[in-house]
């Protein structure tokens, strides 16, 4: 009987596999079984694949990166049933909820900055970054949402409570408050800011989104959709045929005014770091369903960097 008892005492603890999963909510994550601490306030992101090493007593042991207590308990709950999502998002960057992307913070004469990075190279000069650490040689590089800032560049932190504030400020990014976002405005970030996965999109909305004027679902589905549009346009695809090449500030102009109508280009700064181009400053303003007509009605600017490379993925 002790022999059998053993037995299947061992086939017990090998029947549970380890998986990966993405959280179909996003859970508090407990250093016990009993839920009684939190270091950290951990909470598992929808945005992020986690490792589940086992279950016990109905709840899931995972695996948190880069915290110093890294197993953490969660109610089985947290994940769906399907571990890994198949839906993948549709090039039409307009969805049923919101048919114009319209830029509301507060004033429509008011004017605001779409600030667009070359994922590449952010990776390359931020490569501690958790959506940097496995990148896959073989692709060809996006644009991506790095944050749309109402202006002028004061204009932030509006009706946020000062210890948001101070977290924000200390890079406290997983302590600041869950934001409200629907699953259709999930799936374009989850293509259009990969730093959602090292809550960039919590800082972002924190110091600029809460002076847009509009929910944070509706922030982010606008500045995602104008991030789309111009990935998609004339201007993402010179940048990857430029990839590994250099890249004049005068051809990046053109290619904005080829996509978004004359003198659109006047209204773009071009970011560089270490020869790299980096980040695209987009001035734009007014109301409008595309950014051609907002991107019209933006104010025309200088650029300090006039020549960069387009950077390879991989390190």
């Amino acid at each position: 009987m002790n022999r059998l008892l053993l037995l299947s005492l061992l086939s017990a603890s090998f029947a549970f596999a380890r998986f990966t999963a993405s959280p179909a909510m996003e859970c508090e994550a407990y250093n016990n079984m009993k839920h009684t601490k939190n270091t950290h306030h951990v909470k598992l992101d929808r945005g992020q694949t986690y490792t589940v090493l086992k279950k016990h007593k109905g709840q899931f042991l995972v695996l948190i990166p880069n915290e110093s207590i890294a197993q953490r308990w969660v109610d089985p709950s947290c994940f769906s049933k399907n571990s890994k999502s198949s839906k993948k998002t549709k090039k039409s960057i307009y969805t049923k909820k919101y048919q114009k992307p319209i830029l509301s913070n507060n004033i429509s004469k008011k004017q605001s900055l779409l600030v667009l990075s070359w994922h590449n190279a952010f990776c390359e000069t931020h490569r501690k970054k958790t959506e940097c650490r496995n990148p896959k040689k073989s692709e060809k590089g996006k644009l991506v949402l790095h944050g749309l800032w109402p202006q002028p560049r004061n204009n932030a932190y509006c009706g946020v409570p000062q210890k948001s504030i101070a977290k924000d400020k200390h890079h406290q990014w997983k302590a600041l408050p869950n934001i409200d976002i629907e699953e259709s405005t999930l799936e374009l970030m989850d293509s259009y800011m990969p730093g959602y996965v090292s809550r960039l999109h919590k800082h972002e909305w924190i110091k600029h989104g809460t002076c847009y004027g509009k929910s944070a679902d509706r922030y982010y589905h606008d500045a995602l959709t104008l991030a789309s549009e111009v990935d998609h346009s004339a201007v993402g695809k010179l940048l990857r045929s430029h990839v590994g090449k250099k890249i004049t500030l005068s051809q990046v102009r053109g290619a904005f005014d080829h996509a978004f109508g004359k003198g659109a280009g006047e209204r773009v700064e071009m970011k560089c770091q270490g020869g790299l181009v980096t980040e695209f400053w987009i001035h734009v303003g007014g109301r409008g369903d595309r950014l051609a007509e907002l991107i019209g009605k933006g104010s025309r600017t200088k650029s300090r960097c006039h020549k960069g490379k387009i950077d390879r993925a991989g390190y």
